[in-house]
């Protein structure tokens, strides 16, 4: 046997259709129902009773018509009733007299006439009318039957309407929306009961017996703004009930959360105030019930950019009215001519005298009456289902169903934001509210960004808590407390509630707002906002305004940059990533030019693909110390705006495809650090005009096409580390050597094949590489007087033999002799205690040609084969990166097999 609950789905589909049709396509349904019903039992009545009664006629008697009743014809068969049949035998015939009347035989005449009656005057007599009206009557009723419902089972229709009413059915039984529409009901309670407030003047204060007053008459207010309907009631008598046991845990948590809402506003108190001042008292969904609930957002969100793209529904159903009514005026016009053919008698005459006896005969239809009264039927039927077709094409055409409003909801506080929906479902909510407008009323709700904000918040509340938050907080090195947050709807409430949190950071948060409660995050210094357009109310400017120092922005268009930015007037590093270029080289929405009023900046830092660098910015030129700018490969035409940051410091032109230093230069008397790194600088001519930056002390130029340096490299006394790795250097000018206060000196990557002796007036270097050149030896000056070296770093040369002086660099600690044509290690390395614990790098079977004792020592707590540990702190270097013992054994056993 089948239960009832596995039957049920079977019309499912069809129930949920009855959602979609108006009153007069549920009438007009009845109607073609009672007219296939008409035909149905002319057509039975056809078939078990259909037949005609022919009498002849006598030929001396005139012929009469068609329409003759009964009784004339009995009158015309009088003469020949009384003749005689047969003449006596004993009359002679002299003595015969002459016989009246046509001499047949009676057994004989009836076999003719039922001859006539089935053969003959049924196909002749009888008209079309009356032989094939049922027929023609049943078949035009199918016709209308199947163009009734053509539009819900037409193929580009049928899959939108299903999946409408399957996300209708989702949307009225989730426990969202009674949630969302409680919410606006109290809200205009609170509206109403302001707006009261407010045109009333003040009242003492009620006796305990009619606090609940205002309790009942809030909820007297409707939920649809005023519609008092009969489902609503019962949604509401249901909201407020106890959950009742349900087979589905959906439905249970459904009750549960309509339980927790009920008893909220049901329930009288003696604080009215508690209800309407503190709306968000209500339980929030559990885990599976959001999980679902924004799953169905999401679902409404894509049929909605579906079904707005066209308008077939409303096509197909203008089609298949104006079809109907076609359908109504062809029946009419070939249908009423015929009911005057609809007579009880016809003469018959099937020119077959020679057989019959007679020429003429009286027919009689049996059903002709019974089918002239269903006719009649039948067409009355048409022509009130005539009548309908023409209202529901009065209706869309006089109707804008593409287009759909909820100007009902519009007096809601709390759904004024539901967009207006065009097109297919603009049709179907037309349609729908044929029906019931409540339930558009929650379709609604799913429509609303405010109640989608609603329930991320709540979402957002349950699933990042403040325990959650902390927990995923990490600590830096430098004791700063940092959280970053990923990928999420918007910031969750607990996150300012973290008053330790020193750094922020925010990556592709859709809908990040800074509220007043940020004022609670106390040590919040800095701020990452990451491809996240993030809006600040206007109680939180402020606090941002006093406490924020760095702000780090990366966006794809100049248009993303918040515009509350260039108002943070205690900003102290900017840090701007994205395309700021456009024809003019700066973006048109956003200028750099807007940081004038940001007079506390210190730093810059832009990536971009700037053209030139703004003169605007020396409206912040005087507090600015360092600026960066990381060109990704444009070419940076212009820096006359240089000019005007005297008091720069520090700056960084990176891949910005500079041929040449530029001549702004030279009014950045104050600049310490210079970074050139990554361009397509050939030449360095341009030193001598470096001259003037007496405190110059670091100048980068890596990753550059220099061929040759020259001597005026001399006039840069003050130097202390220089970088040229990665050029095209083959000799190093003795003016380099006079630069006694160097301290690093980076020339990896070059083609350098000597090292000048005059290496030992650097007495004060510390760091040294040379990696990545084609060094046959070093000289020994290098080991007897830079005694002060920290790190060497000589991979990838070609050393035939190192120095037995190496004993003399007694604060070497890092030393890297990869690479190279060596074939044995001078035994001095064990006199270096800085290089044990990982100080050494070389290759395995090198390291095993040291004595035991010196092995021993530069492995000390170390693991074997050659790995070194971590154990031993050593200063950091650029040219000598620090790796962990793997590191550097996978290093050295690649090499080996090469």
């Amino acid at each position: 046997m089948f239960s009832l609950s596995e039957l049920a789905p079977l019309n499912q589909h069809q129930s949920r259709c009855k959602l979609l049709k108006p009153w007069w396509e549920v009438f007009m349904d009845y109607l073609v129902v009672l007219m296939l019903m008409t035909s149905v039992l002319a057509c039975t009545e056809q078939l078990s009773r259909d037949r005609v009664v022919c009498i002849p006629l006598d030929p001396l008697v005139p012929p009469t018509t068609s329409n003759h009743s009964p009784s004339s014809n009995r009158e015309a068969l009088t003469p020949s009733s009384k003749t005689p049949n047969h003449v006596p035998r004993n009359i002679s015939p002299n003595t015969r007299t002459t016989a009246r009347g046509r001499r047949t035989h009676l057994v004989y005449q009836q076999l003719i006439a039922r001859y006539c009656h089935t053969n003959v005057c049924y196909h002749e007599a009888l008209p079309l009318c009356s032989r094939f009206f049922p027929y023609m009557a049943m078949l035009q009723s199918l016709v209308l039957v199947a163009s009734g419902s053509f539009w819900l089972h037409f193929p580009h229709t049928s899959a939108r309407i299903e999946h409408f009413l399957a996300i209708l059915s989702k949307c009225c039984e989730s426990p969202w929306t009674s949630q969302a529409l409680s919410h606006a009901a109290r809200q205009e309670s609170i509206q109403e009961k302001e707006v009261v407030e407010e045109r009333q003047p003040p009242q003492p204060p009620l006796s305990s017996n009619s606090s609940s007053a205002p309790v009942v008459r809030t909820r007297g207010s409707s939920i649809d703004s005023g519609t008092d309907s009969p489902l609503l009631k019962r949604l509401d008598s249901a909201s407020f009930t106890p959950p009742s046991p349900c087979p589905s845990a959906h439905s249970c948590h459904s009750n549960i959360s309509s339980l927790s809402l009920g008893s909220q506003v049901n329930f009288p108190s003696s604080k009215p105030s508690v209800m309407v001042d503190s709306p968000r008292q209500a339980i929030s969904l559990d885990k599976s019930d959001g999980e679902q609930t924004r799953a169905l957002f999401e679902r409404v969100r894509k049929f909605r950019s579906h079904s707005e793209s066209a308008d077939v529904i409303y096509k197909v159903y203008l089609a298949q009215t104006v079809f109907k009514l076609l359908m109504v005026t062809v029946i009419f016009s070939y249908t009423i001519p015929l009911l005057s053919s609809l007579s009880f008698t016809h003469t018959c005459r099937p020119e077959e005298e020679a057989l019959v006896g007679y020429t003429t005969f009286e027919c009689i239809h049996v059903l002709s009456s019974l089918l002239r009264k269903l006719l009649l039927a039948y067409l009355t039927l048409l022509g009130l289902y005539g009548l309908l077709n023409l209202y529901t094409l009065s209706w869309i055409l006089h109707s804008s169903l593409r287009q759909y409003s909820f100007h009902s909801l519009k007096d809601v506080s709390s759904l004024r934001d539901v967009p207006d929906l065009r097109n297919d479902l603009a049709f179907l909510l037309h349609m729908l509210d044929q029906y019931d407008p409540l339930l558009a009323q929650r379709l609604s709700v799913f429509l609303s960004p405010v109640t989608e904000s609603r329930l991320l918040e709540e979402s957002l509340e349950r699933r990042w808590g403040e325990e959650k938050l902390r927990a995923m907080s990490r600590v830096d090195s430098e004791g700063s407390s940092r959280l970053q947050l990923v990928a999420l709807p918007r910031l969750p409430p607990a996150l300012f509630t973290l008053n330790q949190l020193h750094v922020l950071k925010l990556e592709l948060i859709t809908e990040a707002r800074f509220t007043a409660q940020v004022a609670n995050m106390k040590s919040l210094r800095e701020l990452h906002l990451y491809h996240c357009s993030a809006a600040v109310d206007p109680g939180a400017l402020g606090v941002l305004q006093e406490r924020l120092e760095v702000l780090h922005l990366t966006f794809t268009q100049a248009s993303e940059i918040p515009g509350w930015v260039t108002s943070l007037r205690g900003l102290h590093e900017l840090h701007l990533s994205g395309r700021l270029s456009s024809d003019n080289g700066v973006g048109r929405s956003w200028a750099l030019g807007s940081l004038r009023q940001l007079r506390h900046l210190r730093v810059l830092v832009v990536r971009g693909m700037l053209q030139r660098i703004p003169g605007e910015l020396c409206e912040v030129a005087g507090s600015l110390v360092r600026l960066e700018v990381f060109n990704e490969g444009t070419r940076l035409l212009v820096l006359t705006g240089l000019k005007r940051m005297v008091d720069l410091t520090e700056l960084l032109l990176q891949d910005c495809r500079l041929e040449r230093l530029p001549s702004a230069l030279l009014s950045l008397t104050n600049l310490r650090t210079l970074d050139l790194q990554h361009n397509n600088l050939r030449t360095l001519e341009e030193l001598l005009s470096l001259a003037a930056l007496r405190r110059l002390s670091c100048l980068r130029l890596a990753y550059n096409r220099v061929l040759a340096l020259p001597a005026s490299v001399a006039v840069l006394r003050g130097l202390e580390l220089l970088d040229l790795s990665n050029n095209q250097l083959q000799s190093l000018p003795p003016a380099l050597f006079t630069l006694h206060r160097l301290r690093k000196l980076f020339l990896a990557g070059n083609l350098l094949e000597v090292l000048p002796a005059e290496v030992k007036a650097l007495q004060l270097l510390t760091e040294l590489d040379l990696s990545g050149n084609r060094l046959e030896k070093l000289p020994s000056q290098l080991f007897s007087s830079c005694v002060e070296l920290h790190i060497l770093n000589v991979a990838h040369n070609s050393l035939s033999a190192l120095p037995r002086g190496v004993a003399a660099l007694s604060r070497l600690c890092g030393l890297d002799l990869r690479s190279n044509s060596l074939e044995d290690l001078p035994a001095e390395l064990g006199s270096c205690p800085g290089l044990h614990g990982g100080g050494l790098l070389v290759e395995d079977w090198l390291f095993l040609s040291l004595p035991p004792r010196v092995r021993d020592f530069l492995s000390r707590s170390c693991p074997p084969s050659g790995a070194y540990s971590e154990g031993n702190s050593r200063p950091e270097s650029d040219s000598f990166p620090y790796f962990s013992p793997t590191q550097w054994s996978f290093s050295s056993a690649l090499e080996s097999q090469i």
